[in-house]
């Protein structure tokens, strides 16, 4: 692709075989997924750091999602946490960097490091407020994933108040039937009910919104 010059979109399409099966069109998984992301990083890691194969395009984000598809999480969080290093180092884009952190972020939840994982997606949804504001998708889908593991771990008082914040705002943006607006509704909802110091009103609240969103 590059000795053709292709442009960006046909060169992706090129990259895309390292995880796309070229015949049925579905993402490889499990050790074929591990076995071509060691073999697409072997491919490039005798480029310089800066290479578009190398860090700006997905080589280690790659190997590190093989890695974590055949269930080698360890190693996974030490692909990850080292990309996520070189992309500071060498001042990638904030965008860039939240996918990094977003696999990272995965990976500690994998791991059962469950304060990790909460650390970094408050990070997440913070970068994402700064780089496309509150009204983006990107930033809404952000704060979901945040209050869904403040929920996992039982932290219904720092949930409930993120979930009041955006879903009007999810609802205004993306529309009251978008599946991001449904599932975040429906995080609050359980947020709401599985509280221990919940109210006879939250329970009302929580059993009201569980109604709206079967319709």
């Amino acid at each position: 692709a590059e000795e053709n010059n292709l442009d960006g979109e046909r060169r992706r399409a090129r990259w895309d075989r390292w995880h796309t099966c070229s015949l049925c069109e579905q993402r490889h998984h499990g050790v074929v997924l591990c076995a071509l992301g060691w073999a697409c990083w072997k491919t490039y890691v005798g480029r310089p750091e800066e290479d578009w194969a190398r860090l700006k395009g997905p080589a280690m984000t790659l190997l590190g999602n093989g890695l974590s598809a055949a269930r080698h999480y360890e190693d996974a969080l030490a692909v990850f946490e080292a990309e996520l290093a070189t992309l500071r180092r060498l001042g990638a884009s904030e965008g860039h960097m939240l996918i990094t952190q977003g696999n990272l972020a995965n990976t500690y939840h994998h791991l059962g490091r469950l304060e990790d994982s909460i650390r970094v997606q408050q990070d997440i949804y913070s970068g994402h407020v700064r780089l496309s504001g509150e009204e983006s998708e990107g930033t809404l889908a952000a704060a979901h994933n945040y209050a869904s593991f403040l929920s996992h771990v039982k932290r219904y008082a720092e949930a409930k108040p993120l979930l009041r914040k955006t879903i009007p705002v999810a609802r205004r943006v993306l529309g009251e039937n978008h599946d991001l607006t449904l599932r975040m509704s429906l995080c609050y909802a359980v947020s709401l009910y599985l509280d221990r110091k919940a109210t006879l009103e939250d329970l009302r609240e929580a059993a009201t919104s569980l109604e709206g969103l079967e319709r």
